[in-house]
């Protein structure tokens, strides 16, 4: 017998090949079209100038009787909104973009694995949502308020839009890494790079890397560094009782129990 494939065997080995292709498509088509549909729906309720004030309210109210921000750039009015309008939306539809994510990853998963992957991958989301709203209720308040408070009398503050969104997105996704400790930590006991006890033994060390990625990220001021810098030391211990249990329910069953 020759040991050279048959055309039918190739055929057979491109086949599933081509399958993951076409669903990997269409999982992409399906998650464009709900980023889409959820910027139509904010294109019309509550609009693209509302979700701008919205976004720029923290330091709006924190600005002197009168001030407002400018745009610099003649296209900035609407570019701006439209950028905000395009986030917005693909946060709206994060939940449908992990969905399309997870149904084409799961079916090559052992039932272990998936155990692992799928409470990873809801809490990882949950975590960055609950950074960007720590970042936008509590953050930005503080920060604009203590910048203010040192800005002389003889300045007129006039931020400039565009400015300010690549702040606000850039303290958004600090912010939201910075609450992924929690996964980062389990995702490493887990995977046995360091064991438990190592990472109690890393405390001290974390708490000076923590400040010093918040001095790195965050503007020069120690409001925001603190606020960054807390949460994640504070999201490591939290990271180190969770990987614990997390360990237990998850480990790969005994190959005698398969």
């Amino acid at each position: 017998m020759s040991d050279t494939p048959s055309q039918d065997e190739l055929a057979g080995t491109e086949q599933p090949f081509v399958q993951h292709l076409i669903e990997l498509r269409d999982r992409l088509v399906k998650s464009t079209i709900a980023v889409a549909i959820a910027g139509a729906v904010l294109a019309i309720f509550p609009g693209p100038a509302e979700l701008y004030d919205l976004l720029a309210a923290p330091l709006v109210a924190q600005l002197p009787a009168g001030a407002t921000l400018i745009a610099t750039s003649v296209i900035s009015p609407f570019l701006v909104p439209l950028k905000i309008l395009l986030m917005a939306a693909f946060l709206l539809a994060l939940p449908v973009v992990l969905y399309q994510v997870w149904a084409f990853v799961a079916p090559g998963l052992y039932s272990h694995e998936k155990k692992l992957v799928l409470p990873l991958v809801v809490s990882s989301t949950v975590l960055f949502m609950i950074g960007v709203a720590f970042c936008y209720f509590f953050v930005f308040g503080q920060v604009f308020k203590f910048i203010q408070s040192f800005a002389p009398k003889s300045i007129t503050a006039a931020p400039d839009i565009e400015a300010y969104l690549s702040f606000v997105m850039t303290m958004f996704i600090a912010f939201g890494l910075a609450f992924e400790v929690p996964i980062v930590v389990i995702v490493l006991a887990r995977m046995n790079v360091v064991s438990i006890e190592k990472l109690k033994g890393f405390r001290s060390y974390f708490v000076v890397l923590a400040f010093i990625v918040a001095a790195i990220v965050t503007p020069p001021d120690v409001v925001s560094q603190l606020a960054l810098a807390i949460p994640m030391c504070v999201l490591y211990e939290i990271g180190i009782w969770a990987a614990q249990i997390f360990i237990k329910h998850t480990q790969a069953p005994a190959p005698d129990a398969e």
